[in-house]
Order: structure tokens, then sequence, then C-alpha cells
């Protein structure tokens, strides 16, 4: 695989673009983001409580339900119905938000807490995508 290295320079100069040599590269985003493709599923961030780790409202987020939640990971679970994402500690049975303004859930023996998946990236999108607008 190859990656176009290049800075994120707003200069503009009357040289040929760095990334001329590179115009068909054969590279699919699909292979350099989802690692287990029958397993992932993507996701819609809403809110500002992950905001710590770069995960923004309104982010697009890759969760792979292969890979087994290990603690300090950023999981997506239903939680008493409700899809969350946060940080999981697993030894203080925990989730964590990535933004002061939330304390920490404790997971409890009579919550419904199922992990979904572990979120492996996030996408932000600076312009909106007609495929991810509410129809």
């Amino acid at each position: 695989m190859r990656v176009i290295p290049f800075p994120a320079s707003a200069g503009i100069t009357g040289f040929e673009s760095p990334a001329a040599e590179y115009c068909q590269l054969g590279l699919s985003l699909d292979e350099l983001l989802i690692v287990h493709p029958n397993a992932t599923f993507i996701g819609l961030a809403q809110g500002d409580s992950m905001q710590g780790v770069g995960i923004f409202d309104g982010d697009v987020i890759i969760v792979d339900r292969h890979e087994c939640a290990r603690s300090g990971d950023v999981i997506v679970a239903n939680f008493n119905g409700e899809f969350v994402c946060k940080i999981i500690d697993t030894q203080r049975r925990l989730l964590l938000s990535c933004n002061q303004q939330y304390q920490p859930i404790s997971i409890h023996d009579h919550d419904i807490f199922n992990i979904e998946g572990v979120v492996t990236r996030s996408i932000r999108c600076h312009r909106q995508s007609p495929l991810l607008v509410d129809h």
C-alpha cells in the first residue's frame, strides 16, 4: 500500500503537485480503515463527551465487533437500552467520558450492559456527506 506523504500547507507555488506521481495508487479506504469487514459497522458520534480523544459530534466512527475490548479502549456499548461511546475501565467497571463535564458511569450488576464493539477509527467530514443526512 502506498500512502501520499504531504504536509498540510496553505502555501501556493508554481510547482507541480507533490501528489502528481500518485495518480493511481490502487488504495482502498475499506482496506485502509477496516480490518475485519464482516464484523465492522459504521456509526455517527453524537454529543461532546469524547472530544478528549478526538471524537466530535457528527464524526463517523468505525466499530469492530471482532476486537476484544481491553481496559482503556474506546467502545460502543448498549447500556440500559442506550448506545453509548465511552472508554471502558474493566478493572473498576466504569464507562469514562473524555470531557470533564461528564462524570464516570458505574456498571452495576443490575444494569443491562453489552459491548457492541471497539472503536478502531474515527473520521471527520469537513463537508456534509449526502449519505449521512437524514432524509
